[in-house]
Protein backbone atom coordinates (compact mmCIF):
# COMPACT_ATOMS: atom_id res chain seq x y z
CA UNK A 1 0.00 0.00 0.00
CA UNK A 2 1.21 3.47 -1.01
CA UNK A 3 0.68 6.52 1.82
CA UNK A 4 0.97 9.75 0.77
CA UNK A 5 2.31 13.26 2.82
CA UNK A 6 2.11 16.82 1.76
CA UNK A 7 5.66 18.34 3.18
CA UNK A 8 6.51 22.18 2.71
CA UNK A 9 5.78 23.70 -0.44
CA UNK A 10 5.20 22.03 -3.26
CA UNK A 11 7.10 18.87 -2.16
CA UNK A 12 5.22 15.35 -1.05
CA UNK A 13 6.51 11.94 0.21
CA UNK A 14 5.28 8.71 -0.59
CA UNK A 15 5.79 5.50 1.36
CA UNK A 16 5.39 2.12 -0.03
CA UNK A 17 4.51 -0.19 2.76
CA UNK A 18 3.95 -4.56 2.90
CA UNK A 19 1.67 -3.87 5.62
CA UNK A 20 -0.66 -0.98 6.75
CA UNK A 21 0.46 1.86 9.04
CA UNK A 22 -1.40 2.19 12.44
CA UNK A 23 -1.98 5.85 13.59
CA UNK A 24 0.84 5.95 15.58
CA UNK A 25 3.33 5.11 13.30
CA UNK A 26 1.34 7.71 11.05
CA UNK A 27 2.09 10.35 13.85
CA UNK A 28 6.10 9.25 13.57
CA UNK A 29 6.58 9.80 9.52
CA UNK A 30 4.64 13.01 9.73
CA UNK A 31 7.37 14.42 12.50
CA UNK A 32 10.07 12.69 10.21
CA UNK A 33 9.29 14.50 7.43
CA UNK A 34 9.14 17.81 9.04
CA UNK A 35 5.65 17.84 10.24
CA UNK A 36 3.83 16.82 6.93
CA UNK A 37 0.55 16.09 6.30
CA UNK A 38 -0.51 12.89 6.13
CA UNK A 39 -3.12 12.66 3.19
CA UNK A 40 -5.66 9.95 3.26
CA UNK A 41 -5.85 9.36 -0.55
CA UNK A 42 -5.29 6.65 -3.56
CA UNK A 43 -4.49 8.83 -5.74
CA UNK A 44 -2.92 12.70 -5.86
CA UNK A 45 -3.88 14.75 -8.95
CA UNK A 46 -1.62 17.23 -10.80
CA UNK A 47 2.06 16.66 -12.43
CA UNK A 48 4.64 15.46 -10.39
CA UNK A 49 8.48 14.72 -10.99
CA UNK A 50 10.11 12.18 -9.04
CA UNK A 51 12.69 9.13 -9.34
CA UNK A 52 12.29 6.42 -11.68
CA UNK A 53 10.24 3.79 -10.54
CA UNK A 54 12.57 1.36 -11.54
CA UNK A 55 15.73 3.11 -9.38
CA UNK A 56 15.83 3.40 -5.40
CA UNK A 57 17.28 6.53 -4.44
CA UNK A 58 20.21 6.26 -1.62
CA UNK A 59 17.74 8.62 -0.41
CA UNK A 60 14.82 6.26 -0.32
CA UNK A 61 17.36 3.38 1.37
CA UNK A 62 18.72 5.77 3.72
CA UNK A 63 14.82 7.17 4.66
CA UNK A 64 13.57 3.40 5.36
CA UNK A 65 16.62 2.40 8.04
CA UNK A 66 15.69 5.34 9.82
CA UNK A 67 11.71 4.47 10.03
CA UNK A 68 12.83 0.67 11.02
CA UNK A 69 15.20 2.32 13.87
CA UNK A 70 11.89 4.38 14.72
CA UNK A 71 10.24 1.27 15.16
CA UNK A 72 7.67 1.82 12.35
CA UNK A 73 7.67 -1.96 10.40
CA UNK A 74 6.79 -2.74 6.86
CA UNK A 75 8.60 0.24 5.02
CA UNK A 76 10.14 -1.01 1.84
CA UNK A 77 10.78 2.64 0.11
CA UNK A 78 10.18 6.10 0.07
CA UNK A 79 10.34 8.82 -2.16
CA UNK A 80 9.91 12.42 -2.54
CA UNK A 81 8.02 14.29 -5.34
CA UNK A 82 8.22 17.78 -6.63
CA UNK A 83 4.69 18.88 -7.68
CA UNK A 84 5.04 21.25 -10.96
CA UNK A 85 1.99 23.65 -12.36
CA UNK A 86 2.52 21.83 -16.03
CA UNK A 87 4.11 19.40 -17.75
CA UNK A 88 6.43 21.45 -18.97
CA UNK A 89 8.91 21.74 -16.28
CA UNK A 90 12.57 20.85 -16.32
CA UNK A 91 13.94 17.39 -15.19
CA UNK A 92 17.09 14.93 -15.09
CA UNK A 93 15.92 11.81 -17.93
CA UNK A 94 18.68 10.21 -16.40
CA UNK A 95 17.29 9.51 -12.99
CA UNK A 96 14.00 10.86 -12.64
CA UNK A 97 10.32 10.50 -14.42
CA UNK A 98 7.41 12.89 -15.12
CA UNK A 99 4.26 11.79 -13.30
CA UNK A 100 0.71 12.30 -14.20
CA UNK A 101 -1.07 11.75 -11.03
CA UNK A 102 0.50 10.02 -7.92
CA UNK A 103 -1.59 6.53 -8.26
CA UNK A 104 -1.28 3.20 -5.90
CA UNK A 105 1.13 1.55 -8.63
CA UNK A 106 3.94 4.64 -8.75
CA UNK A 107 6.59 1.78 -7.34
CA UNK A 108 5.15 -0.67 -9.31
CA UNK A 109 7.52 -2.36 -12.41
CA UNK A 110 5.61 -4.06 -14.72
CA UNK A 111 8.53 -4.37 -17.58
CA UNK A 112 9.94 -8.06 -18.99
CA UNK A 113 13.69 -8.38 -19.00
CA UNK A 114 14.64 -8.18 -22.66
CA UNK A 115 16.08 -11.64 -23.92
CA UNK A 116 20.10 -12.59 -23.39
CA UNK A 117 21.85 -11.47 -26.60
CA UNK A 118 24.54 -14.09 -27.50
CA UNK A 119 27.07 -11.96 -29.46
CA UNK A 120 28.43 -14.03 -33.04
CA UNK A 121 30.73 -11.89 -33.94
CA UNK A 122 33.36 -10.63 -30.80
CA UNK A 123 35.10 -8.43 -33.00
CA UNK A 124 32.94 -6.60 -34.60
CA UNK A 125 30.81 -6.48 -30.88
CA UNK A 126 33.76 -4.84 -29.93
CA UNK A 127 34.20 -2.33 -32.14
CA UNK A 128 30.48 -1.41 -32.25
CA UNK A 129 30.49 -0.78 -28.21
CA UNK A 130 34.10 0.63 -28.47
CA UNK A 131 35.23 -1.82 -25.72
CA UNK A 132 38.84 -1.36 -26.58
CA UNK A 133 39.69 -5.25 -26.70
CA UNK A 134 43.11 -6.04 -28.23
CA UNK A 135 43.01 -8.50 -30.52
CA UNK A 136 44.66 -11.25 -28.41
CA UNK A 137 41.30 -11.05 -26.03
CA UNK A 138 39.26 -11.03 -28.47
CA UNK A 139 41.22 -14.34 -29.75
CA UNK A 140 40.93 -15.88 -25.72
CA UNK A 141 37.04 -14.67 -25.68
CA UNK A 142 36.69 -17.14 -28.79
CA UNK A 143 38.56 -19.53 -27.88
CA UNK A 144 36.36 -19.46 -24.58
CA UNK A 145 33.31 -19.98 -26.86
CA UNK A 146 34.41 -23.51 -28.06
CA UNK A 147 35.39 -24.52 -25.03
CA UNK A 148 31.98 -24.05 -23.31
CA UNK A 149 30.18 -24.78 -26.12
CA UNK A 150 28.44 -21.38 -26.76
CA UNK A 151 28.64 -18.04 -27.49
CA UNK A 152 29.14 -15.53 -25.30
CA UNK A 153 25.90 -12.90 -24.16
CA UNK A 154 26.68 -9.73 -24.47
CA UNK A 155 27.02 -8.90 -20.46
CA UNK A 156 29.72 -11.24 -20.46
CA UNK A 157 31.71 -9.90 -23.58
CA UNK A 158 31.38 -6.18 -21.46
CA UNK A 159 32.38 -7.06 -18.11
CA UNK A 160 35.05 -8.62 -19.61
CA UNK A 161 36.19 -5.89 -21.50
CA UNK A 162 35.35 -3.84 -18.51
CA UNK A 163 37.47 -5.72 -15.70
CA UNK A 164 40.13 -6.27 -17.95
CA UNK A 165 40.45 -2.25 -19.04
CA UNK A 166 43.32 -0.36 -18.83
CA UNK A 167 41.69 1.30 -15.86
CA UNK A 168 41.69 -1.99 -13.76
CA UNK A 169 44.67 -4.31 -14.99
CA UNK A 170 47.35 -1.07 -16.59
CA UNK A 171 48.05 -3.65 -19.14
CA UNK A 172 49.81 -0.70 -21.49
CA UNK A 173 51.41 1.06 -18.12
CA UNK A 174 52.29 -1.54 -16.70
CA UNK A 175 53.11 -3.98 -19.64
CA UNK A 176 56.63 -4.96 -21.02
CA UNK A 177 57.72 -3.16 -24.07
CA UNK A 178 59.22 -4.70 -26.92
CA UNK A 179 60.37 -2.45 -29.46
CA UNK A 180 62.32 -2.91 -32.61
CA UNK A 181 62.80 -6.92 -31.52
CA UNK A 182 63.98 -5.24 -28.26
CA UNK A 183 62.91 -6.31 -24.74
CA UNK A 184 62.92 -2.96 -22.95
CA UNK A 185 63.95 -3.40 -19.02
CA UNK A 186 61.39 -1.03 -17.68
CA UNK A 187 57.74 -0.89 -17.58
CA UNK A 188 56.30 3.19 -18.22
CA UNK A 189 55.24 2.95 -14.52
CA UNK A 190 58.47 1.94 -13.61
CA UNK A 191 59.56 4.81 -15.52
CA UNK A 192 57.90 6.98 -13.46
CA UNK A 193 58.68 5.31 -9.67
CA UNK A 194 61.90 5.87 -10.72
CA UNK A 195 61.35 9.44 -9.85
CA UNK A 196 60.95 8.91 -6.27
CA UNK A 197 63.45 6.73 -6.06
CA UNK A 198 66.16 8.38 -7.12
CA UNK A 199 65.07 11.79 -5.55
CA UNK A 200 62.69 10.98 -2.39
CA UNK A 201 63.32 14.36 -0.62
CA UNK A 202 60.42 14.85 1.58
CA UNK A 203 58.80 11.62 0.38
CA UNK A 204 57.62 9.69 3.10
CA UNK A 205 55.34 7.08 0.88
CA UNK A 206 54.39 7.21 -2.45
CA UNK A 207 52.87 3.70 -4.75
CA UNK A 208 51.86 1.79 -1.40
CA UNK A 209 48.70 3.23 -1.20
CA UNK A 210 45.99 5.11 -3.42
CA UNK A 211 47.79 8.61 -2.06
CA UNK A 212 51.24 9.78 -1.36
CA UNK A 213 52.44 11.09 1.17
CA UNK A 214 55.05 14.24 2.37
CA UNK A 215 56.56 15.76 5.46
CA UNK A 216 54.63 18.00 6.84
CA UNK A 217 54.68 20.33 10.25
CA UNK A 218 55.03 19.32 13.59
CA UNK A 219 51.65 20.23 14.91
CA UNK A 220 49.28 20.29 18.17
CA UNK A 221 46.92 18.02 18.52
CA UNK A 222 44.15 17.79 20.53
CA UNK A 223 42.73 14.42 21.44
CA UNK A 224 42.31 11.76 23.90
CA UNK A 225 45.23 10.79 25.75
CA UNK A 226 44.67 7.18 24.54
CA UNK A 227 42.27 5.79 22.21
CA UNK A 228 41.73 2.44 23.42
CA UNK A 229 39.51 3.77 26.41
CA UNK A 230 37.61 6.70 27.27
CA UNK A 231 40.07 9.25 28.37
CA UNK A 232 40.78 12.99 28.93
CA UNK A 233 41.83 15.48 25.96
CA UNK A 234 45.09 16.40 25.80
CA UNK A 235 47.40 19.06 23.59
CA UNK A 236 50.57 17.44 22.40
CA UNK A 237 52.94 18.05 19.51
CA UNK A 238 52.90 15.39 17.14
CA UNK A 239 54.98 15.17 13.43
CA UNK A 240 52.78 15.20 10.35
CA UNK A 241 52.59 13.94 7.02
CA UNK A 242 50.73 16.00 4.04
CA UNK A 243 48.98 14.13 0.75
CA UNK A 244 47.72 16.82 -1.93
CA UNK A 245 45.94 14.24 -4.24
CA UNK A 246 43.75 14.75 -7.23
CA UNK A 247 42.26 12.58 -9.86
CA UNK A 248 39.69 12.87 -12.36
CA UNK A 249 35.95 11.69 -12.70
CA UNK A 250 34.82 12.61 -16.37
CA UNK A 251 32.94 10.13 -18.19
CA UNK A 252 30.45 9.80 -14.82
CA UNK A 253 30.12 13.20 -13.95
CA UNK A 254 29.58 13.20 -18.11
CA UNK A 255 26.82 10.77 -17.76
CA UNK A 256 25.25 12.02 -14.07
CA UNK A 257 27.49 15.25 -13.08
CA UNK A 258 25.50 15.21 -9.31
CA UNK A 259 26.48 11.77 -8.51
CA UNK A 260 29.90 11.29 -10.90
CA UNK A 261 30.86 14.42 -8.74
CA UNK A 262 30.11 12.89 -5.69
CA UNK A 263 31.56 9.56 -5.72
CA UNK A 264 34.33 11.61 -7.14
CA UNK A 265 34.79 13.37 -3.76
CA UNK A 266 33.71 10.21 -1.96
CA UNK A 267 37.03 7.84 -3.65
CA UNK A 268 38.92 10.80 -2.58
CA UNK A 269 38.00 11.18 0.52
CA UNK A 270 38.20 6.88 0.98
CA UNK A 271 41.81 7.17 -0.34
CA UNK A 272 43.13 9.91 2.21
CA UNK A 273 41.57 7.97 4.95
CA UNK A 274 43.13 4.32 3.84
CA UNK A 275 46.45 5.74 3.58
CA UNK A 276 49.19 4.27 5.85
CA UNK A 277 47.69 4.08 9.06
CA UNK A 278 44.94 6.15 8.51
CA UNK A 279 44.39 10.16 7.59
CA UNK A 280 42.33 13.02 8.35
CA UNK A 281 40.63 15.15 5.18
CA UNK A 282 41.23 18.23 5.80
CA UNK A 283 39.79 20.36 2.51
CA UNK A 284 39.14 19.72 -1.31
CA UNK A 285 38.90 21.78 -4.28
CA UNK A 286 37.23 20.93 -7.89
CA UNK A 287 38.39 22.58 -10.86
CA UNK A 288 35.75 21.97 -14.10
CA UNK A 289 36.20 22.07 -17.69
CA UNK A 290 33.46 21.72 -20.32
CA UNK A 291 32.83 22.95 -23.79
CA UNK A 292 31.12 26.39 -24.07
CA UNK A 293 28.42 26.93 -21.85
CA UNK A 294 26.42 29.30 -23.98
CA UNK A 295 24.86 31.08 -21.01
CA UNK A 296 24.20 34.30 -22.99
CA UNK A 297 23.88 34.96 -26.87
CA UNK A 298 26.56 38.08 -27.04
CA UNK A 299 29.90 35.84 -25.94
CA UNK A 300 31.57 36.66 -29.49
CA UNK A 301 33.77 33.65 -29.13
CA UNK A 302 30.98 31.38 -28.33
CA UNK A 303 28.78 32.85 -31.57
CA UNK A 304 31.40 31.60 -33.66
CA UNK A 305 31.67 28.18 -32.77
CA UNK A 306 28.50 25.92 -34.08
CA UNK A 307 27.20 24.05 -31.10
CA UNK A 308 26.93 20.20 -30.93
CA UNK A 309 24.08 17.62 -30.02
CA UNK A 310 25.14 16.66 -26.29
CA UNK A 311 25.03 13.00 -25.44
CA UNK A 312 24.24 12.96 -22.07
CA UNK A 313 24.81 16.25 -20.48
CA UNK A 314 25.51 19.95 -21.27
CA UNK A 315 27.94 21.99 -20.32
CA UNK A 316 25.69 24.15 -18.06
CA UNK A 317 24.11 21.27 -16.83
CA UNK A 318 27.91 19.80 -15.67
CA UNK A 319 28.77 22.71 -14.10
CA UNK A 320 25.54 23.27 -12.10
CA UNK A 321 25.15 19.48 -11.02
CA UNK A 322 28.93 19.02 -10.59
CA UNK A 323 29.52 21.48 -8.53
CA UNK A 324 26.33 20.60 -6.38
CA UNK A 325 27.49 17.27 -6.11
CA UNK A 326 30.83 17.54 -5.11
CA UNK A 327 29.94 20.31 -2.14
CA UNK A 328 27.50 17.93 -1.03
CA UNK A 329 29.74 14.85 -0.32
CA UNK A 330 32.24 16.72 0.09
CA UNK A 331 29.83 18.85 3.08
Amino acid sequence: MILFFKGSKNIYYAVDSNKKINNADNKKLSWLFGNAVYLDKNILKGYFIGPRKEMITPWSTNAVEITQNMGIQGVERIEEFLKTENKNAPFDPMLQAFYKDLTEDIFTIDKKPDPTIYIENIKKYNKQEGLALSDDEILYLNEICDKIGRKLTDSEVYGFAQVNSEHCRHKIFNGTFIINGKEKKDSLFTLIKKTSKTNPNKLVSAYKDNVAFIVGPEVEQFAPETQDKADFFIVRDIDTVISLKAETHNFPTTVEPFNGASTGTGGEIRDRMAGGKGSIPMAGTAVYMTSYPRLENNRLWEVKTTPRKWLYQTPEEILIKASNGASDFGN
